[in-house]
């Protein structure tokens, strides 16, 4: 009887639940999903690729970059971002996207350019797709921020405007 209960009741299957959840067809295919995939990808890479090189003292930045980036993208994956208002989730996202953007560049010119072995040289060329995916990310955020802001602006532009107008006018 035990058995047939977890039969009838689909999410008792253990069929790649977190993962499934992660990687859905909805997620994948907008552009903030694809962004956060390769984010979590290309500092996973990162790290790994630190950890098996000279420059190891480097490490804690992609793995904090890789952790950052799979909780964001968990919490778009579960809709958390739009049940929890209790954040400004863009300007948060926006921060970590251009702290990351800078920390990545940083440490992946000390590691291209003061380490000599191939794993260091590795770790820093992920390390820059790493800041052109992460400043991608901050690129269209910062866009979403402007467009939010200058809608929030708009009930006072028509007053600014006619000002505009009649200084034009006059010259």
């Amino acid at each position: 009887m035990g058995e047939m209960e977890c039969e009838e009741r689909p999410e008792a299957r253990a069929d790649g639940g977190v993962l499934k959840l992660l990687l859905n067809k909805e997620l994948l295919g907008s552009r903030k999903g694809q962004l956060l995939l390769t984010e979590v990808i290309s500092s996973f890479i990162s790290f790994v690729c630190f950890c098996a090189s000279t420059a190891a003292s480097f490490v804690t930045a992609p793995l904090l970059a890789f952790i950052a980036a799979l909780l964001i993208l968990f919490a778009h994956a579960i809709k958390f971002h739009q049940r929890f208002k209790g954040f400004h989730w863009p300007l948060m996202d926006f921060l970590r996207c251009i702290t990351s953007s800078i920390v990545f560049f940083i440490i992946s010119i000390m590691a291209v350019s003061k380490y000599p072995d191939g794993s260091s040289k590795a770790a820093g060329i992920f390390g820059f797709v790493a800041t052109i995916v992460f400043a991608l990310d901050f690129y269209f955020i910062f866009n979403e921020l402007a467009a939010f802001l200058k809608a929030g602006d708009s009930n006072e532009e028509p007053q600014d405007k006619e000002d505009a107008d009649s200084d034009e006018d006059s010259d």
